[in-house]
C-alpha cells in the first residue's frame, strides 16, 4: 500500500464482547478470547489532524472488527465508518487513513491482520465523555457505553494498564460496559449489563 504523510490526534474509546478484563491486552494478544470470536468496536475523535494539507480537526471514525478464538493468528474482518459531516476532501483523506491504504495502525491491521475487508462507509458518529463515562451511536452500525473503572487510590482516576502493544496506544484505561451493540458490515451482537471490556485513552497517530 502506498504511503503518505499524516498525523491525527485526540481521544480513543472502544468496547469488545470479551470479559472484563479483556485477555488480548496482557497475553499480547495469545490468549484465547472470552467467546469463539472477538468482536470490537474502537472509535476516535480528532481534535488536531491533517492529511496531505486537508484538516481533519473535529472529524470522528470508528473501527469495526471481528477475530477469531486467538487475535493474533489473524484471518479478521475489518471495517471503518468515517463521519459524515467530513466535506469531499475529507472523506477521501480520512477514508484511506481509516481503510488502512496509507499506513500507520489500520495499515498494519489490514496488511497483517485481516482476511475479510468490508469497506468504508460514512454515517454520523456522536461521541460523548463524562467523567469517566464515554459512550457513542453511529445508527445501522453499532452503539456503546462504557465507564471506567475507578481506582480507590485516586479521587476520580480509573485503572490504567500500561506498556500495551495496543494499536490506539501504550496506556489505556480500565472500563466495563453497559452496553454494546453491533449490527453493521454482516455482523450481529447484542450485550446489555455484562460488563464486558472497554477502554479508552489519548491518541497520536501517524505516518
Amino acid at each position: 500500500m502506498s504511503g503518505t504523510d499524516w498525523q491525527i490526534s485526540g481521544e480513543y474509546m472502544e468496547s469488545c464482547n470479551c470479559d472484563y478484563l479483556c485477555p488480548c491486552i496482557y497475553t499480547n494478544p495469545q490468549a484465547e478470547v472470552t467467546y469463539e470470536h472477538c468482536t470490537a468496536a474502537l472509535i476516535f475523535r480528532i481534535d488536531k489532524g491533517q492529511r496531505g494539507g486537508v484538516d481533519l480537526s473535529g472529524l470522528c471514525f470508528a473501527l469495526v472488527i471481528r477475530s477469531g478464538k486467538i487475535m493474533a493468528d489473524g484471518n479478521w474482518v475489518f471495517a471503518g465508518v468515517v463521519d459524515e459531516r467530513a466535506d469531499p476532501a475529507q472523506r477521501a483523506a480520512l477514508s484511506a487513513i481509516v481503510g488502512g491504504d496509507v499506513g500507520g495502525p489500520p495499515g498494519m491491521i489490514r496488511s497483517n491482520l485481516t482476511s475479510d475487508f468490508r469497506g468504508v462507509v460514512f454515517k454520523p458518529i456522536e461521541f460523548k465523555m463524562e467523567g469517566l463515562k464515554r459512550s457513542v451511536s453511529i445508527p445501522e452500525i453499532l452503539s456503546f457505553e462504557i465507564e471506567g473503572v475507578p481506582s480507590r487510590n485516586r479521587s476520580g482516576e480509573p485503572f490504567y494498564i500500561d506498556n500495551t502493544s495496543h494499536p490506539a496506544g501504550r496506556r489505556l484505561a480500565l472500563a466495563r460496559a453497559g452496553q454494546l451493540h453491533v449490527h453493521g458490515f454482516g455482523l450481529d451482537l447484542d450485550m446489555v449489563g455484562k460488563g464486558n471490556n472497554g477502554h479508552f485513552a489519548p491518541f497520536a497517530w501517524a505516518a
